[in-house]
């Protein structure tokens, strides 16, 4: 197996002007001459890593990691109800990477992200093909309408009680109609207490749903402060209930768009909100993508799924 390396911090940080009010934290670490590698977190509206990376060679990679709008070191903060969340939608996220990548002076860069960070890399490299070398993406999701209806719905099945509490977590004349509307109409809520109860019933649905996979933690979504469940919750119901703003199966019809460029798939053979199928169909249709199906994992990842994602990131230092 691919071994840590030493941890390695930050040598610059920054904020993003994006002109619409809004300030993107950015920073880099490593190699300031090193291969461009960047980091894009899920959630939507997780923020980036706090911790040293240690996955990355530090002398061979220019890493970069960054707050998507509203979340992490990013202002407006979400969990702040003047923050304007119809400037944050997926077209937003992506132009916000275009932009960091030309305000860093970066030809083309290798994407890395999991989960909602593969939809948005997806969705950028479908963009910008020519600004992409290669992409490494574990806990891999399209965001398409069926995929969010089977994580906030169907994986019920298997958690009923659990979900009985979800649904219950919305006003009762909207609990057999579309549940992501109402819980993003409850994150609108000027009542912070009205957020805050919202916030903690969407992420105990959340940590239900892995409770029962290979490696599953409790409290992996919920082990957060109030304000950071707030801005996640706040953001992740605004863009699930509008679809990612993605016409379904856009990111799997348009993945020619991405041949040429050298792509991993890791994913868990028992991610339980992520189905597998949806790598398996994306691998199909992305000329020259690798799919590694790993046996002992869900949603929350294992040893060797971790040791399979650095295993692609040392491939890929050299090239």
């Amino acid at each position: 197996m691919v071994d840590f390396y030493p941890p390695t911090s930050p040598y610059d940080t920054g904020f993003l002007d994006t002109g619409d009010g809004n300030r993107i934290y950015y920073e880099q670490l490593g190699n300031p001459d090193g291969k461009p590698a960047l980091n894009v977190h899920g959630g939507p509206g997780a923020g980036a890593p706090r911790q040293p990376t240690r996955a990355w060679d530090p002398e061979r990679y220019r890493v970069i990691r960054f707050d998507q709008r509203n979340c992490g070191r990013s202002t407006p903060h979400a969990s702040d109800p003047a923050a304007d969340m119809s400037l944050n939608t997926t077209q937003h996220l992506i132009d916000d990477m275009e932009r960091l990548r030309e305000h860093l002076g970066i030809d083309r860069w290798l994407l890395n992200g999991a989960s909602w960070g593969v939809t948005l890399i997806l969705a950028y490299a479908q963009q910008h093909p020519e600004r992409v070398s290669e992409v490494i993406v574990p806990a891999v999701t399209t965001s398409r309408r069926s995929e969010i209806d089977w994580l906030y719905r169907g994986a019920g099945r298997f958690r009923p009680e659990a979900w009985d509490r979800f649904r219950d977590g919305v006003p009762e004349d909207e609990r057999d109609g579309d549940l992501l509307a109402a819980y993003s109409r409850l994150m609108e809520n000027p009542d912070r207490a009205v957020r805050e109860k919202a916030a903690a019933d969407w992420l105990a649905w959340e940590d239900a749903v892995i409770s029962d996979e290979p490696n599953g933690s409790p409290g992996m979504y919920s082990d957060r402060d109030v304000d950071a469940s707030i801005a996640m919750v706040r953001i992740c119901a605004h863009f699930f209930s509008n679809g990612a703003w993605l016409a379904e199966d856009q990111l799997l019809r348009d993945a020619h768009k991405l041949a040429g460029i050298p792509g991993v798939l890791v994913h868990g053979r028992h991610d339980m909100g992520c189905p597998v199928q949806t790598a398996w169909e994306l691998a199909k249709a992305w000329p020259g993508a690798r799919l590694h199906i790993i046996e002992d994992a869900g949603h929350g990842g294992s040893d060797l799924m971790s040791a399979t994602t650095r295993a692609a990131i040392e491939e890929f230092k050299n090239r």
